[in-house]
């Protein structure tokens, strides 16, 4: 676990909310001078702090409008299952979020999808990575709240 001062913090927030300022616009936002500052990203990217520096994109400007949450139980623990499986979920380029949860559900996916035939497809997709014994979804109503910002305290 890394400690952070006022100024990292101030810092990877600012990346946070807009990674393509410019060090100059950083540097002056949280008082350092360029080089100092362009240091500290540097120190935060080589620690593995910030993992990568991305656009983020409007997925239903680019067409994808509906998004699911998909629940998947196995009666397979076993360290082939999961290669097998994980390596399908790999696969498919809609699934933009996948967890192994504890609890009743085993593994939880977020996929972006055009629409319900678009899910369909990844749908006979996934099951055909693995042996399932349950898939259950979801479908979003509404986006009530969306962000990539961790919480810097």
């Amino acid at each position: 676990m890394n400690e952070f001062d006022a100024i990292d913090k101030t810092l990877l927030r600012s990346l946070q909310e807009d990674a393509s300022r410019p060090v100059a616009e950083l540097a002056e936002r949280v008082n350092l001078s360029v080089n100092a500052c362009w240091r500290r990203i540097k120190r935060f990217e080589e620690q593995g702090i910030i993992t990568a520096r991305v656009a983020l994109l409007d997925a239903e400007q680019i067409g994808l409008q509906l998004t699911a949450f998909v629940s998947v139980r196995t009666n397979q623990h076993n360290p082939s299952w999961l290669k097998a499986f994980a390596a399908g979920v790999d696969s498919i380029p809609e699934v933009v979020e996948f967890y192994r949860l504890s609890g009743d559900i085993d593994y939880l996916l977020k996929i972006r999808l055009r629409d319900i035939n678009d899910y369909d497809r990844v749908y006979k997709a996934l099951i055909a990575t693995a042996p399932i014994a349950d898939v259950s979804s979801s479908f979003t109503m509404e986006e009530l709240k969306h962000t990539t910002a961790l919480p810097i305290s």
